[in-house]
């Protein structure tokens, strides 16, 4: 069975919003509600046979209402495809936990929670899992800034962790990628030796 013939079984049998074939995956968009449902489906259906959960990860769309996509890769050893999930979620929605389909949701989970702040409903531990307890925001947000807000370091004289403002100690710069070959009207660092 090729992607279309599987797009197209899967949309017969349930609800899908919308479908696409890219770079040798199909590609699914399907509802909040519908997608425990839907993820209970892709590994029960012996047409699908999607065992295996590759991750699961987010995209954030500041300017849009439902500002994250949660995107959830499978994968059929069975019939050799893959597939990617991808559902619209709101700043303030919960996305239903799929531990109960396949139990390694679950760092995946605490993952986009942590990088993202995406709560998970029936998720049994949802804590942070790559930054500190004490860490304030969600890294992968692009309204997250580029410095961050605290800067962890290992103190020799107190002889312990320290937790400070970030303090930068140079100005951002202006980096300028062209290169001598692209026509560059100023003089390079070390062109000031080469004799006229």
């Amino acid at each position: 069975m090729d992607l279309t013939e599987l797009g197209a079984t899967i949309a017969g049998k349930q609800p899908v919003q919308a479908q696409l074939i890219a770079f040798g995956e199909l590609t699914l968009t399907v509802g909040l509600s519908d997608l425990v449902g839907f993820v209970g489906f892709l590994k029960a259906d012996p047409d699908c046979h999607f065992t295996s959960l590759v991750d699961i990860t987010a995209i954030d769309h500041p300017a849009d209402v439902k500002r994250f996509e949660v995107v959830y890769h499978f994968l059929s050893m069975y019939k050799n495809h893959r597939i990617r999930v991808k559902v619209a979620v709101g700043e303030a929605d919960m996305v239903p936990s799929i531990i109960a389909v396949y139990p390694a949701a679950n760092w995946f989970e605490r993952e986009v929670f942590d990088m993202f702040g995406i709560l998970f409903s029936g998720h049994p531990d949802l804590r942070r899992i790559l930054t500190d307890y004490g860490f304030r925001g969600h890294p992968l947000r692009k309204d997250f800034p580029t410095t961050g807000y605290t800067e962890v370091r290992y103190d020799e004289v107190q002889k312990r962790v320290v937790y400070e403002p970030v303090k930068l100690v140079q100005e951002y710069r202006q980096f300028d990628f062209m290169s001598p070959w692209e026509g560059a009207q100023y003089i390079l660092p070390g062109d000031e030796k080469k004799p006229a």
